[in-house]
């Protein structure tokens, strides 16, 4: 079974306003392990970011504005998607954005080129009720060291995620 593990940063929290997506981070696991495997660039958003979301990711627009936009790598990601299963946590928020941004380019939504979303949200909060379950609870609670995240980054939370969601759908773990 091949899944894919992602993540994505944005310049704000709302694509229906025109937040768009700055970076994103796809890491490759088959048979529940992962391969060498990973899809990753930092995006033009062709606008600039949110203060909020610019105090998340740190990545300002100096930074971004020499990177490709979404159209120059969209071919690349949905060939590297194509048939998993995505695993992600928060799914209606990266999902939301990679559909705008594909809708944007006039191709069909990321759930008619994958096999399924499996959001590891709802299912920490199924395994855990009335408990933190942010990405850093998690790292806590299934002793994922998460010491070097000061900001987030799709890459990064891309592969703290993947070590979560490993511990947390394994029978043998503990809540």
């Amino acid at each position: 079974m091949r899944q894919i593990v992602l993540d994505t940063e944005t310049t704000g929290l709302n694509p229906a306003t025109g937040d768009r997506i700055v970076e994103l981070a796809c890491i490759e696991l088959v048979d529940r392990k992962k391969t060498e495997n990973l899809f990753h660039h930092y995006i033009n958003p062709e606008r600039g970011c949110d203060l909020g979301a610019l105090k998340v990711h740190g990545l300002s627009p100096q930074f971004l504005d020499d990177k490709p936009k979404f159209a120059e790598v969209v071919d690349s990601f949905l060939e590297f998607v194509r048939g998993a299963e995505l695993v992600i946590h928060n799914a209606p928020f990266d999902m939301g954005f990679l559909n705008s941004e594909l809708k944007r380019l006039g191709m069909p939504p990321l759930n008619s080129i994958c096999s399924g979303v499996c959001d590891t949200l709802p299912l920490a909060r199924q395994k855990h009720p009335g408990k933190k379950n942010s990405l850093d609870a998690l790292c806590v609670r299934y002793k994922v060291n998460n010491a070097h995240r000061d900001l987030h980054g799709a890459l990064l939370d891309a592969d703290l995620l993947t070590e979560v969601f490993l511990r947390m759908t394994t029978e043998s773990t503990v809540s």
